[in-house]
């Protein structure tokens, strides 16, 4: 009798135990099926800035509308960093079932053609052109801009990778972009650009990895425009005597590929963390929507991805902010820089101003802690007819009620690759650009383990 009770109780308990985790599922589940259908929510109305600020014969989207007390005022001129962006969101859109293929690859053929036609240097695009027919807009200067480009590369790869028929038309185009024009082979760095008018490369160079321009560094070795040491010739941190850093690293040397590399470290609240130049979300985590940092970077960018989302939300905590999520973004006048201060260089401001943007490009690190986020924020009245309005100062509630091409971008790419499973990275990667240096990212160890 006794060795019966025993076993009914062992079943019992087993049962139970069995039971409540997958009520517990159950409920997550839910939460997960909800946020899921509250993330296609936004991207659909955040792709509709696109397809209402895109001029429909030049394939080219404005660079940002804004809300004043005057009305609505288009900037009808588009850089490309915003072209790159355009394409992959439409891809983007058409992988969430918004468009069909033949609407995608119709509308970046539109683009193509346009590019095809647009002044260029050396097979490198300006900084700015009109968005009417495509001509190069000078009076901001005839500049020739690094990262920009790299931008444009990774929307030209990725579109290329999703439509095999516009894949001949893409590839001749990366092709044609000498980013070799740009570098300084005895730095082993990139220039920041080239100003044609006054014939001169910056003197500055873009030195520090975790930026975003190292999507055109990771772009132009697998091209072969430079060589692959030139990854590990871009610093970690900025070297221990030059002592107006925000604070001075830590850390110790390694060797790749027979390059010696200071892998350096800052810290904050406890935390290792390699620095950005600013400390906002986009420098670190822009990367991030092409590059499969998370996945092949475990021990450096991604794992170093994954504190600067954290440290971010962390900083907000501590300055006593209801959101989180620091990023250059638009201002109620214009734009500018802001970010989580300790987690830069040179730290930019908070000025206690958040983007949404911020928010979507930590999706993969902390889709809990970035689903409270929004909630906070449409809380706030940012969502608007085209999504999340661009910033927010979370003391005051003034926001800039403006859409920038290339935030609405990252919001888009960023839920596509939620969503899809990495679907736009999967797309980079597919092309020979994408997958050769992908060593690059695998070896590497931070010291911030």
């Amino acid at each position: 009798m006794k060795k019966n009770i025993s076993l009914f109780t062992i079943f019992s308990l087993i049962i139970s135990l069995l039971y409540i985790p997958a009520a517990s599922a159950q409920g997550k589940d839910g939460r997960d099926i909800a946020f899921r259908a509250e993330l296609k929510a936004i991207a659909k109305k955040t792709y509709t800035y696109y397809e209402d600020h895109t001029d429909p014969a030049t394939g080219l989207t404005f660079d940002e509308t804004r809300y004043t007390e005057e009305g609505k005022k288009n900037a009808e001129h588009t850089s490309p960093t915003n072209i790159g962006m355009y394409m992959m969101s439409t891809v983007s859109a058409q992988e969430m079932g918004f468009i069909s293929k033949e609407e995608a690859v119709d509308r970046i053929q539109v683009t193509l053609n346009t590019l095809e036609s647009m002044k260029k240097w050396n097979g490198l695009f300006y900084n700015w052109y009109y968005t009417k027919d495509g001509s190069l807009k000078k009076d901001w200067g005839q500049f020739i801009s690094q990262v920009d480009n790299g931008w444009l590369s990774a929307g030209l790869i990725v579109a290329g990778q999703a439509y095999d028929e516009l894949n001949g038309q893409t590839s001749k185009m990366v092709a044609n972009m000498d980013y070799s024009t740009l570098y300084d082979p005895e730095v082993g760095q990139f220039r920041g650009g080239y100003d044609v008018a006054q014939e001169k490369l910056t003197d500055h160079h873009y030195g520090l990895l975790y930026t975003e321009p190292r999507v055109a560094s990771y772009i132009s070795i697998g091209k072969g425009d430079v060589p692959k040491e030139h990854w590990w010739k871009m610093e970690r941190t900025i070297p221990a005597e030059w002592d107006w850093q925000s604070q001075i690293p830590e850390g110790e040397y390694a060797e790749y590929d027979g390059v010696s590399v200071f892998e350096g470290h800052y810290e904050y609240s406890g935390v290792k963390f390699v620095p950005s130049w600013g400390g906002s979300m986009f420098e670190g985590l822009m990367p991030g929507i092409v590059l499969k940092e998370k996945e092949l970077g475990k021990q450096a960018l991604g794992l170093n991805n994954q504190r600067h989302v954290e440290l971010q939300i962390q900083y907000a905590k501590d300055k006593g902010y209801k959101a989180w999520g620091f990023s250059p973004a638009a201002t109620p006048d214009g734009y500018s820089e802001f970010a989580a201060t300790p987690l830069g260089t040179s730290g930019y401001a908070d000025k206690s101003t958040v983007t949404p943007h911020a928010s979507f490009l930590a999706l993969d690190y902390a889709p809990d802690e970035v689903r409270k986020n929004i909630k906070v924020l449409k809380g706030m009245d940012m969502y608007g007819k085209y999504g999340f309005y661009d910033s927010v100062n979370v003391e005051t509630g003034e926001m800039a009620k403006a859409y920038l091409a290339l935030d609405q971008g990252m919001i888009m790419v960023s839920i596509a690759n939620y969503l899809k499973d990495g679907v736009i990275r999967d797309y980079f990667h597919q092309d020979p650009i994408g997958k050769k240096p992908e060593e690059l990212l695998e070896k590497e160890v931070f010291s911030i383990q």
